[in-house]
């Protein structure tokens, strides 16, 4: 119920829309019940007279269709009405369960399976918007014709219209049970559509790693299982539903009979007219379409009750980082970096990742980190633009805490390119100029100068126009790291963090890169991760990290002086090159 509540707000900006559907489905029912009326009516009229006309039937019979076709205009409208409105809900909170992910942190992530949220996104999606369309069309036409329809049978006769209940108390008891069923049974048949739909989707992205190991008779294999139990739980569904129905149509079709039978009785009686049990007859025919809709309306409750559950437990996730109640935008960043008794793990029972950091990055520094796989370099780049957050007051830019800036003023300051480049399956020139509003062709083509990338543009079949394909697939590694490093300078940060951004190129390449990019690293900070000591070599400060912690610190050749764990890194690494070349 609390879930229907949060969703009900959906229908605010639409109240005029939803109050016009209603007043559509109003008039089209009593419109609509006019007709047995008339029919009614006009068989005992024609019984009493002597002589009848096809004048006077054909006027009643226009009569009659004029009545059904405004009832019908009705009747199009409120379908019109109710259902674009659904669209526009749905639209809204498709809109805002995205705008809710962007939000989470990378730990909801890597907790969460990308297939999974995708399946809700959509097939969850879709069984809600009918619990904002088709369920209120269909469920206010069953409660107005019960409601309008009783009163009128009642006053042809009591003792007809009590014989009604005979059999409506088995067909509440019929949708109770099998309405249960239907939400159980949906629940766990999403919960597995999820599980197929992350299968699909790793398979997808980890098509090399499949094609690589010849798996792809395996995971068709598993894939073929999933399926299989994926159907075979939606027949045992459409087993529910197929039974419900029939059982209903019935029950209600055993009322009808008991109408018949004794309703014919009185007629005989002349205890109510021929025209009387006709129109009798035909409320009762409009009465059996709701009482079958209501099978329909439970079912499509219990869908999209199921599914608004599963999407709403993603929607009450809090953002474990946001931004402070009434922070305000601070000057701008000019790159002065802070890190202050740092320490930091990723939860409450693991052990530290970063341990007693100190240390101080003027603006216009460039500063590279390096250190053995696990020793934290990451960790600490990822602190900086809030992708991880660390304990308040120990990471400072311009000598505030970054908790003091706006995420979107903090991020919008940071070029960042990660470890695991990720390119868009758009064009080269949208994915360097992702995130820059307005860019133009000269600014892309600057960036892709700069990162060594103009020589490869050349050789592309549209240049900057070429699409990428999905996560970059038709570009090589380097081409990809290069792509990444254009989309961070073409920002134009403050703060420039190049997280192993050039271990996918060869150290000629990288020397290219490096004397182009050394030109704008100098207008501002930036943070340099590499293994390579051809990399970081001529930053003006290079801290050396083992296990979390801070081991040296100094310029190149004052490290090397130094005999410790820089020098063994760069004996360790002229070594490999003599190996390389011999």
């Amino acid at each position: 119920m609390h879930d229907l509540k949060q969703f009900a707000r959906y229908f605010r900006p639409y109240t005029a829309l939803l109050v016009a559907g209603i007043l559509c489905i109003l008039a089209s029912v009593v419109i609509g019940l006019l007709v047995p009326l008339l029919v009614g009516r006009a068989i005992d009229q024609l019984r009493t007279q002597d002589t009848v006309s096809w004048g006077d039937l054909t006027r009643r019979a226009l009569v009659i269709l004029g009545v059904s076709a405004v009832s019908g205009v009705f009747l199009f409208f409120q379908r019109r009405i109710l259902i674009n409105m659904s669209r526009n809900v749905e639209y809204d909170f498709r809109q805002d369960f995205y705008a809710h992910l962007q939000k989470l942190s990378l730990s909801f992530f890597q907790s969460h399976r990308i297939g999974d949220l995708m399946a809700r996104a959509t097939n969850d999606l879709g069984a809600v918007r009918q619990l904002a369309g088709p369920m209120i069309m269909y469920t206010l036409q069953t409660v107005f014709v019960v409601i309008l329809i009783l009163p009128l049978m009642l006053r042809i006769s009591v003792r007809l219209t009590l014989l009604l209940f005979v059999t409506m108390p088995l067909v509440s008891l019929t949708v109770k049970y099998f309405g249960q069923q239907v939400h159980t049974r949906f629940e766990k048949i999403q919960e597995f559509f999820s599980q197929i739909s992350a299968r699909a989707q790793e398979n997808f992205t980890g098509v090399r790693v499949v094609r690589a190991y010849a798996q792809e008779d395996a995971e068709i294999a598993v894939f073929g299982d999933l399926n299989r139990q994926y159907a075979e739980r939606n027949l045992a569904l459409v087993r529910i539903e197929a039974a419900m129905r029939p059982l209903m149509q019935f029950l209600i079709g055993l009322g009808f009979v008991l109408i018949m039978w004794y309703g014919g009785t009185l007629a005989i009686r002349g205890q109510i007219t021929v025209g009387q049990f006709t129109e009798f007859t035909l409320y009762l025919t409009r009465l059996i379409w709701p009482l079958i809709a209501l099978g329909y309306v439970v079912n499509l409750y219990q869908r999209g009750a199921a599914s608004l559950k599963r999407m709403h437990a993603i929607l009450a996730t809090a953002p474990e980082i946001a931004d402070a109640p009434g922070i305000a935008e601070q000057p701008r960043i000019t790159g002065r970096i802070e890190f202050r008794n740092l320490h930091f793990k990723y939860n409450d029972t693991g052990a530290p990742v970063l341990r007693g950091i100190n240390l101080v990055i003027e603006a216009g520094q460039i500063v590279a980190f390096v250190g053995r796989t696990g020793s934290g370099k990451t960790t600490l780049m990822n602190l900086l633009p809030r992708l991880l957050d660390a304990t308040p007051g120990t990471v400072l830019i311009d000598d505030r805490p970054i908790r003091h800036y706006p995420l979107a003023q903090l991020r919008a300051s940071i070029g960042y390119v990660p470890q695991e480049t990720f390119l868009f399956s758009e064009s080269l020139a949208e994915n360097i100029a992702f995130g820059v509003e307005e860019a133009t062709r000269a600014e892309s083509e600057w960036a892709a100068e700069i990162a060594g990338l103009a020589d490869d543009i050349g050789h592309f079949p549209d240049g900057l126009d070429t699409l990428v394909g999905e996560r970059g697939i038709t570009l090589s590694g380097g081409q990809k790291q290069r792509t990444a490093i254009a989309r961070a300078i073409m920002r134009q940060p403050s703060i420039l963090i190049l997280d192993d951004a050039l271990s996918a190129v060869d150290t000629y390449t990288e020397e290219k890169i490096l004397g182009r990019l050394r030109g704008v690293m100098r207008e501002r900070t930036s943070l340099i991760v590499s293994h390579r000591i051809s990399t970081v070599r001529d930053a003006d400060l290079i801290c050396v990290l083992d296990e979390g912690s801070i081991v040296e610190q100094g310029t190149h050749d004052e490290l090397l002086a130094r005999g410790g764990e820089y020098a063994a890194l760069y004996e360790r690494q002229l070594l490999e090159e003599e190996l390389a070349a011999s």
